[in-house]
């Protein structure tokens, strides 16, 4: 279930399947035909302790789980062990590094300007998407333009670009799912995705040479790491990462978010009746969805984790997916609720690699929920809900709901 990418489309399956683990065998040797070995790791206090013992774990070269097949496929087209290298690849010094490079971008006071926007955007996709009909995919009609506009905006591409780029970027992290693959083997689909974007960032970055402006795009152009300019391998990647994670994370969020919601009809009403209780639901929503599923780490020297023997060079998956359900961290951990406190979920990693956009991630939640509160009266499914199969980014990627609007909308969320 765990290497499966239709495995992490069947939730209730795989849950069962990590409680399994977490009770018998937390770090967990897993030998397939196919897959290099690796150790499973699916308690949060081993994965956090892995994630902040600074200079034990590597997160490259192997940073997520692919057949040997696939990997073989993206090599040939690098000449590297990964197919990128941006911020999730890198170790010291170069993590830090690069992580400065965009870090006040993403820091409170940069973020705070953008407020006002997202509340305007979040109404108007959600304008757009009831516009058609009472009927829509949330997934595809509104979390996902609404979340690829705000990085599209910091970057500074034109919103005409938006959809082929969000297919290309769903299609490198879900290569192996039908519905999101340009290829029938996810190694091409990813080499096709790669490619595809690296002539778009190309260009932009030769715009941006030639004619700066005040934008992500521009910084990342003429940065210079380590006093010179960054090469092209790492400058493509980062830009690759941006509108892989920039968005996906964050729109899976929203559209596993409001499924939970729909599939806990006492809760969703509690948050109706509570508004207040919006941000500590968000924080629910991301325990619940974990729209990242793994990291793959290298150890870098013989250690222990969990009193279980590592030796240097050994590769071990961290599902934080499990993390975030373990019943010694989370009391009733498989249960929705929304007033969940304390939450100390690890849906955003922990450690120096903590994703950078989590302020970012949160706010677009918060923006979307406030307004769909004050917006309609009702929102039930209107058909079949499906999962994204992919064993590193998934979760609800169809989510077809029915949409009542308010006759009169209510005053905004405090």
């Amino acid at each position: 279930m765990l290497v499966s990418a239709r495995g992490h489309a069947s939730p209730a399956r795989l849950e069962s399947a990590c409680a399994l683990l977490r009770e018998r065998a937390p770090l967990h040797w897993v030998e397939r035909p196919g897959v290099r070995p690796f150790w499973a790791v699916t308690r949060y206090a081993h994965i956090v302790s892995m994630e902040t013992r600074g200079g034990q774990f590597a997160a490259g070269p192997r940073t997520y789980l692919a057949s040997e097949s696939s990997e073989a496929v993206l090599r040939r087209v690098t000449g590297k062990p990964q197919l990128v290298r941006s911020l999730t690849e890198m170790d010291p010094p170069d993590h830090a590094v690069y992580r400065g490079i965009l870090q006040n971008a993403y820091a409170p006071p940069a973020l705070r300007e953008m407020e006002v926007w997202l509340a305007q955007w979040a109404a108007e996709i959600i304008d757009r998407a009831t516009a058609r009909g009472d009927v829509c995919d949330f997934a595809r009609d509104v979390a996902v333009p609404f979340t690829f506009r705000v990085i599209g905006r910091m970057l500074g591409t034109p919103e005409a670009d938006d959809a082929r780029l969000a297919r290309l970027a769903q299609a490198f992290v879900g290569a192996e799912d039908p519905q999101r693959r340009l290829a029938e083997a996810p190694g091409d689909t990813m080499r096709m995705a790669m490619l595809a974007l690296r002539d778009y960032f190309e260009a932009v970055v030769a715009d941006r040479r030639a004619h700066p402006r005040d934008d992500l795009a521009t910084l990342i152009a003429h940065a210079e790491p380590h006093g010179r300019a960054m090469p092209h391998y790492e400058l493509i990647s980062y830009f690759i990462l941006l509108v892989t994670a920039g968005h996906d994370t964050t729109a899976l969020a929203l559209a596993g978010g409001l499924d939970a919601l729909l599939a806990a009809p006492d809760q969703f009403a509690r948050l109706r009746a509570e508004p207040e209780l919006l941000d500590s639901a968000i924080e629910e929503m991301l325990r619940w969805t974990t729209p990242v599923r793994h990291f793959m780490r290298t150890a870098l020297c013989d250690t222990e984790v969990g009193g279980q023997r590592i030796r240097e060079g050994e590769a071990l998956a961290l599902f934080f997916h499990s993390a975030n359900r373990d019943e010694a961290v989370f009391e009733d951990a498989a249960a929705f609720r929304i007033d969940r406190s304390p939450n100390p979920h690890i849906a955003f990693g922990r450690g120096p690699h903590i994703c950078m956009g989590l302020l970012l991630a949160r706010m677009q939640m918060r923006a979307m929920f406030a307004e769909l509160l004050r917006r309609t009266a009702r929102i039930e499914r209107a058909g079949r809900v499906r999962r994204v199969q992919s064993q590193f980014m998934s979760g609800v990627g169809v989510l077809p709901v029915r949409i009542s609007l308010c006759a009169e909308r209510r005053p905004a969320v405090a």
